[in-house]
């Protein structure tokens, strides 16, 4: 068994939603970057590459390849399964936490949980969404911007 761990950074910008965990979202502001911008999405990316030892989402989906430009986050998860595939890993649970003062996530939990077990080919008890603030402290709290966190486990030869 390896856990890994991930963490994404984006800025707002011009726009009215937001993607998060592969859900759209209304919002007051829209996300600065190269594909759909998914904190949650890319988090997660981020932390099955590291536990199965494959390096990182820039390393696989940069954003300096145009074929990134605008894309849907789940296809960097789709790939990222068949690398893990591929070494012989499976993932076991994925646990992903959204730290925004806004927007909250409540009413749009499960639609993400089970948008993302759905991703990850796992039943919803084996994928968990938290959210927290930052009690107004630093650029997300003074809503700037989201930082998303994902640790998993996978297991394997």
């Amino acid at each position: 068994m390896r856990v890994g761990s991930g963490i994404d950074v984006h800025a707002f910008g011009p726009g009215d939603c937001i993607m998060l965990g592969g859900v759209r979202i209304a919002h007051s502001r829209g996300i600065v970057a190269h594909s759909d911008g998914d904190v949650l999405l890319h988090a997660l990316v981020d932390a099955l590459l590291g536990a199965a030892g494959l390096g990182d989402i820039g390393q696989h989906f940069p954003d300096s390849d145009p074929r990134w430009k605008g894309a849907d986050s789940a296809r960097f998860v789709s790939a990222t399964l068949q690398l893990l595939e591929q070494a012989g890993q499976r993932v076991i649970n994925a646990d992903l936490t959204l730290l925004a003062e806004a927007p909250k996530i409540g009413p749009w939990r499960e639609s993400i949980r089970g948008n993302v077990a759905r991703l990850l080919g796992l039943p919803p008890a084996c994928v968990n969404i938290k959210a927290t603030t930052t009690e107004h402290l630093g650029f997300v709290g003074r809503s700037e911007g989201l930082t998303a966190m994902a640790t998993v486990l996978i297991d394997g030869r």
